[in-house]
């Protein structure tokens, strides 16, 4: 029911602005500077795909971090870990464990880098090929669950724009 103050909503009212607000669950409005704020809301929505992520990849013993670092070994072979730590901007004693799990696994291995002797290149193994193959379903899955409420379109604009925003 609509009044000269706000919205009804069940047992209070709420202001125009929360009534345009992205609705949470019954009754739960995101504040208007939340809902207006890119850093919150990319914040929220990589929260979320890590989280369903993450957990779809339990079964594969991996977690996102794993997988990226596979999918830079596998697609360039030609990185050093601290090539990988800047690409994906990952801090360097992470990237350190996260390669290190991944070779006690035998998805990767290190190799000396052609270009600079002093570092070593990560390389996939057949293993870590496989591996990848088997949970690229896993990933586009969660990406089409993420973005099912967007048609074809928005989903390249949308994906354009992040990319803008993520790297630019």
């Amino acid at each position: 029911m609509e009044n000269g103050v706000g919205v009804s909503a069940g047992e209070g009212t709420i202001s125009q602005e929360q009534a345009v607000a992205p609705q949470l669950a019954a009754g739960d409005y995101l504040p208007p500077s939340l809902a207006a704020g890119a850093g919150y809301l990319l914040a929220r929505a990589g929260g979320r795909a890590i989280s369903d992520f993450n957990r779809a990849l339990q079964a594969h013993g991996m977690r996102s971090r794993h997988y990226t670092v596979l999918v830079v070994a596998v697609e360039d072979g030609n990185r050093s870990q601290r090539e990988m730590g800047v690409l994906l901007g990952i801090d360097p004693s992470a990237i350190v464990a996260i390669v290190d799990d991944l070779a006690r696994e035998g998805l990767v291995r290190r190799e000396p880098h052609r270009d600079d002797r002093r570092s070593r290149r990560i390389v996939a193994t057949p293993a870590g090929r496989a591996r990848l193959t088997e949970i690229h379903t896993v990933a586009t899955a969660i990406n089409e669950g993420l973005l099912r409420n967007l048609d074809d379109a928005e989903r390249r604009v949308f994906l354009d724009l992040l990319v803008r925003v993520a790297h630019g």
